[in-house]
């Protein structure tokens, strides 16, 4: 027997597990789902070389509705070794390309009593029934609108480990009350963004105070509205709103939120 072939087993396994290495990668796919009677699709994603259970983040997106930037986001959180949930809150194929259509369904969810609840709790126990997830181990962020509906679900007492909010109007629906919020809130801001009104910021701070929350409010100088979205400029100057990219900003909040998840979790 020619010597290489006392070797070749050995051989074999170890092709065989480069091969499977190679295969392994970020793997993603639309999802579809209801609460109460309203068709949603939603966006999972996570890095199938990860053995083994683990946290989950749901991304909460803008008043534009589940668009590709909330997609993003959940990538870079699977990326980060985290699965993720893109969840969709205005229904199957409902998308805004202007304001007016924007705050026309984010009042919507708003204004609708428990609508903004169910369809956050729909997409949290999907997330936490993925076979990748550990259910105990969830965090959600989100964006503009999006971030007041993971403020309001922190102050609804929703199991969760930390909630980051990100040039959010801080609109509240559900107040603040001693002992209900679970989760680390973080909350990323622009010092120059005009939908930031003085009275809601006042509000937020002392709800959380009365709630005993571990709470913080970073403020960035000269920056305005949307600033972690890199097409917030271009939405800027086609609607004349004060929505602006800010590269430093962006970075130093997502730096800050991914500290926070790993002392979560």
């Amino acid at each position: 027997m020619p010597r290489f072939m006392k070797f070749l087993p050995v051989l074999l396994v170890i092709v065989f597990s480069l091969s499977k290495g190679a295969e392994a990668e970020i793997q993603s796919e639309k999802v579809s789902y209801k609460a109460g009677d309203r068709e949603l699709t939603g966006y999972i994603v996570y890095d199938d070389a990860i053995s083994g259970k683990r946290p989950g983040v749901i991304v909460v997106h803008e008043w534009w509705g589940h668009d590709a930037y909330a997609r993003e986001r959940a990538d870079m959180l699977a990326a980060e070794g985290y699965t993720a949930f893109a969840l969709d809150m205005y229904g199957t194929g409902r998308l805004a390309d202007h304001p007016k259509d924007a705050g026309t369904m984010a009042k919507e969810v708003i204004a609708t009593k428990g609508v903004m609840h169910e369809r956050f709790i729909a997409a949290h126990e999907l997330l936490k029934r993925h076979a990748t997830v550990d259910p105990s181990r969830i965090a959600a962020l989100g964006y503009c609108f999006g971030g007041n509906v993971v403020l309001d679900m922190a102050r609804k007492g929703v199991d969760l480990r930390a909630v980051a909010a990100y040039h959010a109007s801080l609109t509240q629906t559900i107040p603040a009350t001693p002992g209900t919020i679970k989760a680390k809130v973080r909350v990323f801001n622009g010092a120059d963004d005009p939908f930031i009104k003085p009275d809601k910021l006042a509000t937020l701070k002392e709800g959380m105070k009365t709630a005993g929350a571990d709470f913080e409010y970073i403020n960035y100088p000269g920056v305005t509205h949307s600033f972690t979205s890199k097409r917030a400029t271009e939405k800027g100057k086609k609607f004349s709103l004060p929505l602006k990219y800010d590269a430093d900003a962006d970075a130093d909040s997502w730096a800050k939120t991914l500290d926070l998840l790993k002392g979560v979790f």
